[in-house]
């Protein structure tokens, strides 16, 4: 009997936040190369920082619920990459939750590791984060609005459409 190992899938995620908006984009590689894209409005305005946590939270709940359980995540903040890897403390009481929230997802995975990646690199994120937090939902948008609960202490609405 030959058991396979999959290399694992990469995981690229920006969040962005202004007063007009705050968005997530997510992009998974697989291991043959194929790009998948997404790009999510969060339907609350956030700082940067959260935002950012956003984004993170909704790729890795993805990778779990798609049984995707090894992955190498790229992220362009210093500080939250650093934050996981313990270099650096959350020192902003309201990021306790989505760091926690975000670790507990990590350990559902089998295989997961983070890394910082300078923004040039993570520019297909970056993009779709930027897009969905500059959209207005006109009447006629497809959207799919999901409220995160379950196991998520965070109560975070965000939409997914075709605009």
């Amino acid at each position: 009997m030959v058991i396979e190992v999959q290399p694992p899938w990469k995981m690229y995620f920006d969040g962005a936040a202004h007063c007009g908006g705050a968005g997530a984009g997510i992009v998974f590689v697989t291991y043959q190369g194929e790009v998948m894209p997404y790009s999510f409005m969060l339907t609350q305005l956030f700082s940067n920082n959260v935002a950012e946590y956003q984004a993170l939270i909704l790729g890795l709940e993805m990778a779990v619920k798609m049984k995707w359980l090894q992955l190498q995540v790229f992220g362009d903040s210093q500080l939250m990459v650093h934050q996981f890897l313990g270099s650096y403390k959350v020192k902003k009481p309201e990021l306790f939750p989505y760091h926690d929230y975000a670790k507990k997802l990590m350990g559902w995975l089998d295989y997961v590791t983070i890394q910082h990646v300078p923004r040039k690199e993570n520019k297909n994120a970056d993009a779709l984060a930027a897009l969905a937090s500059s959209l207005t939902l006109p009447d006629q948008a497809q959207v799919t609005s999901r409220k995160k609960n379950g196991d998520n202490p965070l109560s975070t609405t965000c939409a997914m459409g075709y605009f």
